[in-house]
């Protein structure tokens, strides 16, 4: 009497209660995706540093305040209505808004459910949900080097908001969401439909409505700050490991083969990418290196999980390629796509 409780005592109600708590969760894969999570949020103001040091110096705090302001408007869009947007119940060929309206019903103690069943198994709904935010994030922010310099702040917010109801989230729901492409068999590993195409092409849509850049400007393409064009792929291609890898939502096979046919498509498509640079300009280029690791990372970014090495090998090979050309035939036809946004994602 009087000694303190053992710590037996104190530790047994805690693992049984976590064990009630957590029902249908493995550790480890929450662990893992907890980690995907920041990696893929780290993106975006990864990408506000690549896009900040592509564009003029008078440009750059305006370009990289598009990313970050992202961060929160996106988030609360993702909040209030755009996951269930994404994710909720089919109503005809769109997420139904009120299935998961301001989260009710993700738990974070138990997988998403969705009429029943369980929509992705063994990771919290909330991480799910956190996960899949950060997607919604670095999306509309993929769009803003291809209008550089033609943006008002307030119009883009509205921007922002819009374009993420109206485009993101009925293609988020059509393929990953349960809606009619992913009932026609139509996969995409981590967003190479969903994010990549979504952007690279409603950036070149818009070009429609903003025009092009004053035609005085001079060297209006040429990078006023290489290093952070260089931090800011350091950045991108660190957090895409949990774009790509964290998109098999949980630890596995599937997620390193994921990781791995990711970083083996970037590095090809950088080396290419830089020969070519070198064999049509004289020299080779940190900015072309730079473009073309984002350009391999894109590219396999829909079928990470899903091919062997050699496969990821050849996709560097072939976003090299077409990417380059793509960059070189918007120049031909006179596109302002500022940074390429079409040509290296879309």
């Amino acid at each position: 009497e009087g000694s303190l409780p053992s710590l037996h005592t104190w530790t047994r109600p805690a693992k049984q209660r976590r064990q009630r708590t957590m029902v249908g969760i493995d550790l480890t894969s929450t662990a893992y995706i907890l980690i995907c999570t920041a990696m893929v949020q780290l993106m975006t103001p990864g990408l506000a540093f690549f896009y900040g040091g592509l564009v003029k110096d008078i440009s750059v705090l305006t370009m990289m305040m598009q990313s970050f302001v992202s961060m929160g408007i996106s988030s609360i869009v993702w909040y209030v209505v755009g996951f269930s947007l994404c994710f909720g119940e089919s109503v005809g060929f769109f997420g139904n808004p009120g299935t998961f309206a301001a989260m009710s019903g993700v738990n974070a103690n138990e997988p998403l459910m969705r009429g029943g069943e369980e929509v992705v198994s063994g990771i919290p709904g909330l991480l799910f949900a956190a996960y899949q935010g950060m997607f919604a994030v670095i999306t509309p922010a993929l769009m803003t080097g291809c209008f550089a310099d033609r943006f008002r702040f307030k119009p883009y917010l509205i921007f922002i908001v819009c374009w993420l109801i109206v485009v993101y989230a009925p293609w988020c729901h059509w393929v990953w969401g349960g809606g009619w492409l992913a009932q026609w068999g139509v996969y995409d590993f981590a967003g190479g439909i969903v994010v990549h195409i979504t952007a690279g092409f409603s950036a070149l849509a818009s070009l429609v409505v903003v025009g092009k850049r004053p035609q005085d400007e001079e060297n209006k393409d040429v990078p006023h700050n290489v290093p952070f064009v260089a931090l800011g792929t350091a950045l991108l291609w660190f957090g895409w490991f949990g774009f790509n890898g964290g998109s098999a939502l949980a630890s596995g096979g599937p997620a390193v083969a994921a990781a791995g046919n990711s970083e083996i498509a970037g590095a090809v498509a950088l080396f290419l990418w830089l020969v070519i640079d070198w064999i049509r300009l004289g020299r080779p280029g940190l900015v072309g290196l730079c473009v073309g690791s984002i350009a391999g990372l894109a590219t396999v970014t829909p079928a990470a999980g899903f091919i062997q090495p050699w496969a990821a090998f050849v996709l560097g090979a072939i976003a090299t390629v077409l990417c380059y050309g793509c960059c070189e035939l918007r120049k031909k036809f006179s596109v302002d796509d500022a940074l390429d946004v079409w040509g290296v994602h879309g």
